[in-house]
């Protein structure tokens, strides 16, 4: 959950050739002569490869809008990004105390605590402590040699309820805590971006900050629509999911492996230690992407009658890819 080059197999078919085409996102939305040309942004977010698409009659507006974008990504990166020296969440990792934190770095903190409690902990923004851990070991340890014992005085410092939050102040109860948020953090910049241009009077778009959010609507017959990708064969669709108005996340380990099997990734779970998530990938799609994002990551870790008992009561669906199946199973 803490690399920077942490990827997703998630595949915008709105944006993907290999999918649709030469003229993808034409290709993807009947009527043609009604649309105007896409206005498309791609950099960095977090670490991760990004995209904007933007549909709107004026070029220069959709520009405009793009700008107001990028400076919001990098707004929100100087808060929650791990590998800015200076960024809020970096200071907090640092002292166990931020005064004055900024209002998002609360708000977020505040939901990645609450889908903690929803996930039975599965969830847990305090396991950077587990990445340092691994980090430092490199990729000298055989995953069979890694214990519980090893592991206890770790886990010592795993707990989302040593979080205190407050307006003025955010404090780390135990000293040698330390909090990730990119398990979640990708969604949330993904949501407040859509947000803007929608404020913006922006209707039609598709928005991919390593999570992707469709806005809008842009033929009455088709929706945004997401592939998703094999991992271990990426010009292979294993599913394709409409984004009207809805967001998808994707958490797998494998793009972020910690030792030379690949055994053990960047995906940890907060009650044992371990480093090997249960699906190859999980998937999940929800009306935002900041609940796509954290539920995706905690259904990596999960069994199915958990992840089932958490989508009977929450409206979210769930793509499961076991580590022995090239197939795919839905669930919701």
């Amino acid at each position: 959950m803490t690399s920077a080059t942490r990827r997703r197999f998630l595949g915008i078919a709105a944006a993907s050739a290999a999918l649709l085409g030469a003229s993808p996102l034409r290709a993807a939305i009947p009527h043609i002569k009604e649309l105007p040309e896409p206005v498309t942004w791609r950099g960095i977010a977090l670490g991760a490869d990004a995209e904007m698409q933007l549909l709107h009659p004026d070029p220069a507006h959709a520009q405009r809008l793009i700008q107001m974008a990028v400076g919001e990504i990098h707004r929100l990166e100087k808060i929650f990004s791990l590998y800015r020296d200076d960024s809020a969440l970096v200071r907090l990792n640092r002292t166990g105390r931020l005064d004055a934190p900024p209002a998002d770095l609360c708000r977020l903190l505040s939901e990645a605590c609450a889908f903690a409690d929803l996930t039975g902990g599965t969830f847990d923004p305090t396991v950077q402590v587990l990445w340092n851990w691994y980090a430092q070991r490199g990729q000298a340890p055989h995953p069979a040699t890694i214990g519980p014992d090893q592991l206890r005085p770790v886990l010592n410092h795993v707990d989302y309820r040593a979080i205190h939050i407050e307006s003025e102040f955010i404090r780390l109860e135990r000293p040698g805590m330390a909090i990730t948020l990119n398990g979640i953090a990708q969604g949330y910049i993904t949501d407040r971006v859509t947000e803007l241009l929608r404020a913006n009077g922006l209707e039609h778009a598709m928005i991919d900050l390593g999570e992707a959010r469709g806005l809008g609507r842009p033929d009455a017959s088709r929706p945004w629509r997401a592939g998703l990708a094999d991992p271990q064969d990426r010009s292979r669709w294993l599913d394709t999911i409409d984004l009207d108005d809805q967001a998808l996340a994707t958490s797998g380990g494998y793009g972020t492996p910690l030792d030379a099997s690949g055994a053990l990734t960047h995906l940890f779970d907060p009650h044992t230690g371990s480093a090997t998530p249960r699906w190859r990938s999980a998937s999940v799609r929800a009306a935002d992407a900041t609940t796509a994002d954290a539920l995706s990551t905690a259904f990596a870790l999960m069994p199915e009658p958990a992840i089932r008992a958490i989508i009977s009561r929450f409206p979210v669906q769930a793509w499961l890819l076991p580590p022995d199946s090239g197939t795919v199973t839905r669930l919701g």
